[in-house]
């Protein structure tokens, strides 16, 4: 199960029935169970521990004393068989923790592609991690939450059990969420509020102008403007209903369950 070109260091422990894909390498003292999948290109860092049942795409960099794929910290939970599941390019610095699901919520802690965690960064159980994100330093997300594409999380943001952070959304350093935050903004604080686009990151990301002037028409709209909200989304349905961008917008606070910051 193990392929011959990985590069596997004699001080590691890798269960012989674990899957370990080409080229991967895995540095001294790491710890790997039988229930542990790592693709192809995949480099793990010394003093690194994966458990399973977890899988890993490839290409994915994992530094060290990093802990994958541990048993949730739910006092319900009680050894039942529940997954990480970890795509492909992402980066794990020093000191991140993952764990698995919950029998309870998904049953899966589920990180798609492209993600930059960065050191001591916390993902609970049944987190949904999309692609392309950035967790700065000290990052902690609760249990449930869902973080969409391209989102940024300053460092030391807490995030709230069931929260859903939105595309190219910007948390500045130390924001404490508790509630949902819509796509394209940015939020700041405790007690957390908007404070505007996130028109840098949109530029960076290759949004032209006339989407981020009608992204902010409907910022203006939702955020500034004394309308209740359905009726601020209903203005933003018929006045800027030629900006597709707007459609994840509308839709994302239209199906918020906690509510959103405002």
């Amino acid at each position: 199960m193990i392929d011959p070109s990985a590069r596997i260091d004699e001080r590691a422990v890798v269960d012989p029935s674990a899957r370990i894909g080409a080229r991967v390498e895995v540095g001294a003292f790491s710890i790997i169970d039988a229930d542990v999948s790592l693709g192809d290109d995949c480099w793990v860092g010394p003093h690194v521990v994966l458990r399973g049942p977890t899988t890993i795409g490839a290409r994915n960099r994992i530094f060290q004393f990093s802990s994958i794929g541990e048993a949730p910290q739910d006092m319900k939970y009680a050894g039942e068989p529940t997954f990480l599941e970890v795509g492909e390019g992402n980066v794990f610095r020093e000191y991140c923790t993952v764990s698995r699901g919950t029998p309870g919520g998904l049953g899966a802690t589920r990180i798609g592609d492209g993600n930059w965690i960065m050191a001591y960064t916390h993902i609970a159980h049944d987190c949904v991690i999309r692609n392309h994100t950035v967790f700065a330093n000290g990052t902690s997300l609760a249990g449930h939450v869902e973080v969409h594409d391209h989102a940024i999380l300053g460092g030391f943001t807490l995030v709230h059990q069931f929260c859903r952070i939105g595309t190219h959304s910007f948390c500045s350093m130390g924001s404490a969420v508790r509630r949902d935050v819509p796509p394209y903004v940015t939020v700041a604080g405790d007690p957390l509020a908007v404070r505007g686009v996130n028109a840098e990151g949109l530029r960076r990301r290759g949004f032209e102008n006339g989407a981020i002037t009608a992204i902010r028409r409907a910022y203006k709209l939702v955020f500034r403007s004394n309308l209740l909200l359905e009726e601020a989304l209903g203005e933003v349905d018929k006045t800027l209903r030629g900006y597709p961008e707007l459609h994840s917008f509308t839709k994302f606070i239209r199906a918020s369950e906690r509510g959103i910051v405002r």
